[in-house]
């Protein structure tokens, strides 16, 4: 089954027998039990909830895994994931990162123990220096968000053939349409359902899949013991977002890759960073790791002042955090996504006053375009 395909047909509701198409709302905190010692399969929607089970199975489908997780949130996904590691393990880290993906290994993790190495994963020697007996996991997130720099999964894999390490990808900017990690070496993926999986900015939701199953076992303990569980609602938007994936994601890909070529010809336009264009540093492993680019585009200005004028004049663009919506959103990586971390960190990666980052949507590209061109005026 092709993947757009699986898009649609990826899990089948076994749970009832009405013929419906979408699958039901089981909007319950509990099952009966038929007797003693006996149950459906389910008993506590915090253990196994129906309508989340399908998504959880739709996403495992997509992502080629053998077990899937639905969480409340794409920080509880990844929160729970952490908790597979131990007091004085060590982890490697994209040092282009979400924010909130800053603020969880620099606080908690800490905390906890647990010491995170951030790398330029895009280089595999650097990757490859940081690794020592006490590694215990690599999480990558390609494209980096923001600067949107590729980490060749396959070679890092390599890399850590026979060892005991987790390798960890965070597919939340191109999601399974566009890329694959488990069939290039992935044990785990992760990904932010709120974005494009979801794709309506509708609702809130994260995902893990496991490569094999004794390790999906691991996280569905930890998943129903902490408890951060995905609603039966926002599972069924979730499923309902999924069936619209493959054609949302061309649609935004087309568009991305005509704003990104018009913003390098503009002259208060100083650098563009979108991996779908040919001077991009890793091009060529984009297109051998994956069959798309995906939607996501940052670009320095020539001044901060350029970059608030631009905040603050478009109009089809909407200026909100998030992204993979059918709406187009521009953010200020700075004072917004990576708010939380150190002046000297944010700017020693190019997070600066002048970076600004669009996720793009499924409008006409033609009116994008004149909104921008009318901002940057």
């Amino acid at each position: 089954m092709k993947i757009d395909t699986t898009c649609i047909h990826g899990a089948k509701d076994k749970t009832h027998t009405t013929g419906a198409i979408a699958p039901p709302i089981y909007q319950s905190a509990t099952f009966v039990h038929p007797g003693v010692n006996e149950d459906t399969g389910y008993s506590y929607s915090r253990l196994q909830n129906p309508t989340r089970e399908h998504a959880e199975k739709l996403v495992a489908a997509l992502e080629g895994g053998a077990a899937g997780l639905a969480f409340s949130t794409g920080m509880a996904a990844i929160t729970t994931l952490m908790e597979l590691f131990s007091p004085g393990d060590e982890m490697i880290a994209s040092d282009d990162l979400y924010g909130g993906a800053f603020r969880l290994f620099n606080t908690i993790a800490k905390k906890n123990g647990v010491t995170v190495n951030y790398a330029d994963t895009s280089d595999i020697a650097i990757v490859k220096s940081l690794i020592t007996d006490k590694t215990k996991g690599i999480f990558i997130e390609t494209p980096t968000n923001p600067m949107m720099k590729v980490t060749d999964i396959a070679a890092v894999r390599k890399l850590t053939n026979g060892m005991d390490i987790l390798l960890i990808v965070d597919n939340t900017f191109l999601t399974p349409y566009f890329c694959r990690p488990i069939e290039l070496g992935a044990d785990v993926v992760v990904h932010s359902g709120t974005k494009y999986l979801s794709g309506h900015n509708d609702t809130l939701s994260g995902f893990i899949v496991s490569k094999t199953a004794v390790l999906g076992e691991k996280l569905k303990y930890l998943h129903k013991t902490i408890g951060a569980v995905l609603s039966p609602f926002d599972a069924f938007l979730v499923t309902r977002g999924v069936k619209t994936l493959a054609v949302r994601m061309e649609k935004a890909q087309q568009n991305a890759m005509k704003i990104a070529s018009w913003l390098k010809n503009h002259p208060k336009v100083t650098k563009v960073y979108y991996a779908g264009l040919s001077d991009h540093s890793e091009f060529e492993i984009s297109k051998r790791q994956g069959t798309g680019f995906g939607a996501m585009i940052s670009f320095s200005v020539d001044s901060a002042e350029t970059a608030c004028h631009v905040l603050n004049k478009t109009e089809l663009i909407l200026f909100a955090e998030s992204l993979g919506g059918t709406e187009t959103l521009i953010t200020y990586p700075a004072a917004q996504t990576h708010a939380d971390l150190p002046e000297a960190e944010r700017l020693k990666r190019g997070i600066d006053g002048k970076l600004l980052r669009i996720s793009v949507g499924i409008e006409n590209a033609e009116d994008l375009i004149a909104d921008l061109e009318r901002a940057l005026t």
